[in-house]
């Protein structure tokens, strides 16, 4: 099922994705819904950063020992 969303943007970002709509082919509905799966996707993956760097009991490893350990 799909949901219709009406947003209002600036004209120059439309004129942008205008234009990268014609050179890629893609309807400007494409192009955005998948700027806002990438943007959700990175936020997901920030947030999972955050999480273990507040993360007292995750124990840290250095450059060196994770060569060693990978043995790189």
């Amino acid at each position: 099922m799909n949901t219709t969303v009406t947003v209002r943007l600036p004209d120059k970002l439309v004129s942008s994705l205008d234009e990268i709509a014609k050179i890629t082919e893609r309807s400007r509905s494409f192009l955005i819904k998948k700027a806002i799966e990438t943007y959700i996707e990175e936020q997901a993956d920030l947030q999972i950063a955050l999480d273990r760097m507040r993360d007292t009991s995750d124990t840290e490893i250095s450059i060196t020992d994770l060569r060693k350990k990978l043995n790189v």
